[in-house]
C-alpha cells in the first residue's frame, strides 16, 4: 500500500484511523514521564532557552493541550514527536502527560522528526542538512526520493545536503547564526576549503551582506582568473610537434575556420578557436556539439 506524503506536515503522516502509514494502537492516554524515552533520531540538537521556559510556563498554567506521539518499544515508550512540550512538562514539573500510540517503524519515526521540525519550528540549515543525510544514508533513498516523502523540491535537499560539504568551521558559523544560509550558499561555491575559511571570517569581521558577499566573491575570482591568464601569458610556449601540427590542422578543416593549439608545458595549453560573427559563432558551435 502507498504511503503519503509529508508535505500537508505531521498530520498527513499520523492521518486518521484509516491512515496507510499508521495503525492506532490506542487511544489518548496519560502516561507517567518516566516512561518516555527520547525520540534517538531527533534531528534537533539545540532547543531555544526562552521559547522553552515560555512553553513551560503555559504548560504550568494549562497542562499539555495535545497529546505527545509516542511508539511502544519493548515495554516503554518512545516519543516520535512533542520533544519541545516533554521537556515543557518535565520543566514545569508534571508527573505525566497525554500521548496517542502509533505503531511507527524506525523510517517513519525519522520522517516524522524530520517534519515536525522542519515545518513547525524550522531547524537550522545544518542540522536540516544532516538530518536529511542521516536519514538517505539510513534507508538507502536518493534526494528525489526523499523530497517525495517530504513535499520538498528536490533542490531544496539537495542544496542542504551540499551545506555538509563545506569547511567544518563554517558549518560552525551557520548553525550558530554568524552567517546566514544565502551566505553560505556563497560560500560553497568556493572549492577551496582554506578559502571557505578565509572568506567566512572575513564576512564575521566586517558584517558583511549577502550582496556585499557576492561581490566579494565575483571579485576575488576574477583577480584569481586574472593572475593565472597572466601566469600562463609568461610561461613560455613550447614547440609544437608534428603530431600536434597534424591535430591543428585537422580541427581547422572540420571547423573551417583559424584553430590554433598552444601548448605552455608537456600536459597544459590552450586550443584557440577564432569566429568573425555572431553566425560563425554559432555554426562553430553546432559542429563542435554534433
Amino acid at each position: 500500500m502507498e504511503k503519503r506524503r509529508l508535505g500537508k506536515g505531521l498530520g498527513a503522516l499520523i492521518g486518521g484511523s484509516d491512515s496507510a502509514v499508521a495503525e492506532m494502537v490506542d487511544g489518548t492516554d496519560e502516561v507517567p514521564l518516566e516512561h518516555i524515552e527520547q525520540n534517538p533520531f531527533q534531528p534537533r540538537k539545540a532547543f531555544d532557552k526562552d521559547e522553552l521556559a515560555s512553553l513551560s510556563a503555559s504548560v504550568k498554567e494549562h497542562g499539555i493541550l495535545q497529546p505527545l506521539v509516542v511508539r511502544m518499544v519493548g515495554d516503554r515508550y518512545q516519543l516520535i514527536a512533542g520533544e519541545r512540550r516533554l521537556r515543557a512538562a518535565h520543566d514545569a514539573g508534571l508527573t505525566s502527560v497525554p500521548v496517542r500510540v502509533l505503531d511507527f517503524n524506525d523510517q517513519q519515526v525519522l520522517e516524522a522528526a524530520l517534519v515536525e521540525n522542519i515545518q513547525r519550528a524550522d531547524l537550522n540549515p545544518i542540522e536540516k542538512a544532516q538530518g536529511f543525510k542521516d536519514y538517505l544514508d539510513r534507508f538507502g533513498m536518493n534526494h528525489d526520493q526523499l523530497a517525495q516523502r517530504l513535499g520538498l523540491a528536490r533542490s531544496s535537499i539537495t542544496n542542504l545536503v551540499n551545506l555538509l560539504d563545506m569547511a567544518p568551521e563554517v558549518q560552525d558559523g551557520l548553525r550558530l547564526g554568524q552567517i546566514s544560509e544565502a551566505h553560505a550558499k556563497l560560500l560553497k561555491g568556493i572549492k577551496s576549503k582554506e578559502r571557505q575559511v578565509g572568506l567566512f571570517k572575513q564576512i564575521v569581521a566586517m558584517g558583511l551582506s549577502v550582496k556585499a558577499t557576492e561581490t566579494l566573491v565575483r571579485e576575488q575570482k576574477e583577480a584569481r582568473a586574472a593572475a593565472a591568464d597572466k601566469e600562463r601569458a609568461e610561461e613560455p610556449e613550447v614547440e609544437k610537434s608534428n603530431h600536434i601540427k597534424s591535430m591543428e590542422d585537422d580541427i581547422r578543416q572540420r571547423l573551417a575556420t583559424h584553430v590554433e593549439i598552444k601548448l605552455r608545458g608537456k600536459d597544459k595549453g590552450q586550443i584557440v578557436i577564432r569566429f568573425e560573427s555572431n553566425d560563425d559563432f554559432m555554426r562553430v558551435m553546432d559542429i563542435l556539439r554534433k
